[in-house]
């Protein structure tokens, strides 16, 4: 595998392009605006600077990386890429539409693989001619950072495309593990599930944000608190994530507690908009 391909490159999609270009991939970037592609490509070159001054990286490998990510606004220059990871909006429609375009573009042997984190792998799959190169590569954010990635096999994905995941996920410096598709996967279908119950404590056991967190990592060895890492994850993409399993099983703990709802629609974010279970 030479050359890889990243559609969308928000948070995700960014994280996953630094990842390429600093196992030395050839990376092409799709954003619907030079003014987004270029945003996040200065986004990568930051982050890569940062590793430079911490004493993470040596200036000419971050200049090498940087020199092998290009930004475009046309799925075409995506035609020659081995493999093309998906990082769009986490909706199925959008995601369907596009595998159906990269499918008409690119190569007959090209992986195509989506990012989804709770979304039907075999239904993004179904909107190509050829399932069987489809694959999930489940990224958890930040990307750069958390060392596991999901490779999840829908019903009609071959071999070739699992093991093509497999292979990528190590040569970024991931740990894979293998998994089918089914609503939220591993991490997610264990995790979602569990953050709901604690956020529901919140008012139950009516206890403060602070000593929720400061239980689960004293008392239960976590490495983060709920409320921390619900808002390191942004409180939007937790709610619509727990929408989208509870839409699929109906299982009661999966639909986002009311609090969690309240706070995305007010544009308690988290991290990212600098307010959430915390102030930032």
């Amino acid at each position: 595998m030479n050359k890889v391909g990243v559609v969308g490159l928000g948070a995700m999609g960014a994280g996953i392009a630094q990842l390429c270009v600093e196992a030395g991939l050839e990376t092409v970037g799709r954003e619907v605006t030079v003014e987004l592609g270029e945003r996040a490509r200065d986004r990568i070159g930051h982050f890569l600077t940062r590793k430079v001054e911490k004493g993470q990286l040596e200036q000419d490998a971050r200049d090498a990386a940087m020199a092998l990510l290009a930004t475009t606004t046309e799925l075409a220059d995506l035609a020659d890429c081995d493999l093309v990871i998906e990082a769009i909006v986490e909706s199925l429609e959008p995601k369907r539409e596009l595998f159906a375009e990269l499918d008409r573009i690119c190569r007959e042997d090209t992986v195509l693989a989506t990012n989804t984190s709770a979304l039907s792998v075999t239904e993004i799959a179904a909107a190509t001619s050829r399932p069987e190169r489809v694959v999930g590569m489940h990224f958890f954010n930040p990307a750069p950072l958390m060392p596991l990635v999901e490779i999840v096999r829908a019903e009609l994905t071959g071999d070739a495309a699992v093991d093509a995941g497999y292979t990528l996920g190590e040569r970024l410096g991931k740990q894979p593990i293998r998994c089918h598709d089914t609503p939220g996967f591993v991490v997610n279908r264990v995790l979602i599930p569990l953050m709901n119950d604690c956020v529901r404590v919140l008012d139950e056991a009516r206890v403060s944000p602070e000593d929720l967190d400061t239980g689960m990592k004293r008392g239960a060895g976590w490495p983060m608190g709920p409320c921390e890492l619900i808002d390191l994850i942004g409180i939007d993409v937790h709610v619509h994530a727990s929408e989208a399993l509870w839409q699929a099983l109906r299982e009661p703990r999966l639909a986002p507690p009311p609090r969690l709802v309240a706070m995305a629609k007010a544009g308690l974010l988290g991290r990212k908009t600098g307010r959430g279970f915390y102030t930032y």
